[in-house]
């Protein structure tokens, strides 16, 4: 029995040095190492040894065993050398042929328009924030005095995901939270994703974006939500500017109002864009409530404050003539690239 493991390594040796690839090592492999291999056959003979010889012989066995397990390790670290080597030659690069070209993106039209009005505001020493896009009814509704049976949430139908969660239908409820969090004096804006109800058409879609701006502090007044909202107008449709206040209602703030600027792609004298009028609504605007102060936690008869909403997609399509807020959602690239 000893004659034939030694028959067996000799043999082992000869043909894992003969292979030539990884599947030839397995096959050898299992050849000699396998359940059903010639190392595991004379082992089942073993039995039959007396017992001086059977420690003796399976010492031998083993030693066997080591030694091919050994050469076949090697031996598999030789051929993936050489894989690996052959690999090399035949992947080489020429690193003096020119590149492929790639293409850079452009901003999108909307993310031009609001760096801008970000730029602007911060200008006029405001701070960015915001708030979480599903809010509760309280900040979105109820905080800002639009309690559960006002007629406004009407014309704010809105996706609910319960009876007093929601999806935020304006970016105001920043204003009671920017209210909780900090003292005044507060100039702040919280530009966002919005969400209605509404179809989709060419001036509505059930998500948009809004920019909301809050002044909180000593003696504010309406002059200087006028002047805030001027310097706003000159820098993004020219100095020549003009803006126009109109009341309206807004149940978060008194008063309140509508603000339009002169038209500027005719300059005001009436064109298509104006429908004729020479203005064009940009925002609405007011006074905050004393009832919404007091709901931020703020006393109303020390402190007064402003507050304005701005439609993003409504500036971007007054700024690029655009026609179809759609545009702005379809991802066209033959669009987009113009930018």
């Amino acid at each position: 029995m000893r004659q034939q493991l030694e028959e067996i390594r000799k043999n082992a040796e000869a043909a894992l040095k003969a292979t030539n690839s990884l599947e030839e090592l397995d096959a050898a492999r299992v050849k000699y190492l396998g359940k059903k291999g010639e190392l595991t056959a004379v082992l089942k003979q073993m039995g039959g040894l007396s017992a001086e010889e059977r420690p003796i012989i399976g010492q031998v066995a083993n030693d066997v065993r080591e030694y091919i397990q050994n050469e076949l390790d090697e031996r598999i670290s030789e051929l993936k050398a050489a894989q690996q080597e052959a690999k090399l030659l035949t992947e080489t690069i020429d690193v003096t042929l020119p590149g492929e070209p790639c293409e850079v993106g452009n901003r999108h039209p909307l993310s031009i328009v609001l760096d801008e009005v970000k730029e602007i505001f911060q200008g006029m020493g405001f701070d960015i924030i915001s708030g979480p896009e599903v809010e509760l009814d309280y900040y979105n509704f109820e905080a800002l005095n639009i309690p559960k049976d006002h007629p406004a949430r009407d014309t704010q139908d809105t996706f609910y995901i319960t009876d007093n969660i929601l999806l935020r239908t304006q970016t105001s409820p920043c204003q009671i939270r920017a209210m909780e969090e900090r003292k005044p004096p507060l100039r702040v804006i919280s530009p966002g994703r919005v969400y209605r109800s509404d179809a989709v058409d060419a001036t509505h879609s059930p998500l948009f974006h809004q920019i909301e701006g809050l002044v909180v502090d000593e003696g504010i007044t309406m002059s200087d939500l006028k002047g805030t909202l001027d310097t706003l107008a000159k820098k993004l449709y020219g100095p020549e500017t003009k803006t126009r206040f109109r009341p309206h209602h807004f149940p978060f703030t008194e008063p309140s109002c509508e603000v339009d600027v002169s038209c500027f792609k005719c300059g005001g004298v009436g064109c298509s864009m104006c429908k004729g009028e020479g203005w064009v609504e940009i925002l609405g605007a007011g006074m905050v409530h004393p009832k919404v102060l007091k709901n931020g936690g703020i006393d109303p008869e020390k402190y007064s404050g402003f507050a304005f909403g701005l439609g993003l997609e409504r500036l971007v399509m007054f700024r690029f003539g655009l026609d179809d807020m759609r545009m702005l959602y379809e991802n066209d690239v033959r669009f987009l690239e113009q930018f």
